[in-house]
């Protein structure tokens, strides 16, 4: 019995696992990757996003969508399949997304406040 329990754990926590895989991601190793593939050639160094590309950060859209639009979109961003582009790196980036703080609220900046 005490085998069964362990084994339905560790099949419970590989399904999380593969549902949720910026869970266990490197947000510095996604920054890196971020630059490296020039995802900050379109949507800025922070994912704020400019005229070529959408805004990613902060409050990334859900991590099932993101991936679903890397790997299969048919706009002016290419296609990054799992070979280019594989399933942990992109985790990271994710990661990174996520792990970028919002800006401050505009009325907390006291020269934009006369």
């Amino acid at each position: 019995m005490k085998r069964f329990i362990v084994a339905a754990v560790t099949i419970a926590a590989g399904l999380l696992a593969a549902q949720c895989p910026a869970a266990a991601a490197d947000a510095a190793k996604g920054k890196t990757l971020y630059m490296k593939n020039g995802c900050f050639q379109c949507h800025g160094t922070q994912g704020q996003g400019a005229v070529t590309g959408l805004r990613l950060a902060p409050d990334p859209m859900p991590v099932e969508a993101f991936v679903g639009f890397v790997r299969s979109t048919n706009r002016a961003m290419p296609p990054y399949r799992e070979a280019i582009l594989p399933d942990d790196d992109l985790a990271d980036i994710y990661a990174y997304l996520q792990s970028i703080p919002k800006p401050p609220d505009l009325k907390s900046i006291s020269i934009l406040n006369p």
